[in-house]
Formats: C-alpha cells, sequence, structure tokens
C-alpha cells in the first residue's frame, strides 16, 4: 500500500487555515522568502480566495494536514493554481499530484476554459509535474507577475 492510499483531499474548512499559511510558509522559506503579497493572501485565504470563488484543498495523511493547494481568481478574471505545498517529511509521496489533480477536476466542474500557474526555473520536481498534468510554458510579460520569484508561467486548456 502507497502514501497515495491513506490520503484524503478536502476542501476548504476555515479550522484548518492555520494550515494553508504554516505549510506555504515553511515552503517559501526553503526557496525563496515570504513576499507580502504572500503574507496577505495566507493570512486571509477567505478574503482572497474564497469570497472570490476560489477554492483550497487540503491533503490529510492519517487525519494530518500535510498538504495544500488553491484556485485563487487573478485580477483579469482567470485562475490561477496556486499555494501548493506539502510539508517535507510528506514530500515524495505524490501528495502534490493528487492536489493538483483535485484543483484541475475542481476547474473543470467551474466550466473553466484554462487555469494558470506562475512558478521558478529552480522548481524543476514542480515544473516536471506541472507539464505531465498538461500545463504548458508560455510566454508572460515580464514584470507582470505579483511575485517577486516567478519566472516560469504556465497555462492548462481545460
Amino acid at each position: 500500500m502507497s502514501i497515495m492510499d491513506n490520503v484524503q483531499i478536502i476542501e476548504y474548512d476555515p479550522d484548518l487555515s492555520e494550515y494553508f499559511k504554516s505549510l506555504n510558509v515553511e515552503w517559501l522559506e526553503k526557496y525563496f522568502y515570504v513576499e507580502d503579497y504572500d503574507n496577505e493572501v495566507l493570512g486571509n485565504p477567505q478574503k482572497y480566495i474564497i469570497d472570490k470563488g476560489g477554492t483550497i484543498f487540503f491533503a490529510l495523511l492519517n487525519n494530518e494536514v500535510v498538504g495544500t493547494c488553491a484556485l485563487m481568481p487573478a485580477s483579469n478574471g482567470e485562475f490561477e493554481l496556486t499555494k501548493m505545498a506539502v510539508t517535507e517529511k510528506a514530500q515524495g509521496g505524490k501528495i502534490g499530484k493528487k492536489l493538483a489533480i483535485a484543483i484541475i477536476g475542481k476547474a473543470r466542474e467551474m466550466k473553466l476554459k484554462k487555469i494558470f500557474l506562475e512558478s521558478n526555473s529552480i522548481l524543476v520536481p514542480a515544473l516536471t509535474l506541472y507539464e505531465k498534468l498538461g500545463f504548458q510554458f508560455k510566454q508572460k510579460d515580464s514584470g507582470s507577475s505579483v511575485y517577486a520569484r516567478a519566472n516560469v508561467y504556465m497555462e492548462l486548456e481545460l
């Protein structure tokens, strides 16, 4: 039995919002730093994601929150797969893949035409996962991201 068999994906519960922040901060501090915009969104997921028509999923492993990912409305009316984080001790178990598949399923359920994500070229395992899920690298105007760390832009046609 693999770790995946014990992973349960659940939709947003306000009682779990602290994990949305703590898992993302753990990840950001490992690879980059927490930007002001990260702090805003991570500290107010209800305001920035849920109330605007987005969603957040959590991955539970043996009833412990080990991962999270969001589908967040962007200012241009599109939706972004964002804030994916899996705690270090649970990485390598395909939990990120399971979260991304859940987000893509939700986007299809919402009848979205496409979703996008922004990432960084140093995150090769994540970029490989996104490609396997059908995301394609696209050009985006430099400086148009809200994140200083973003140097990769990808889209998935649904």
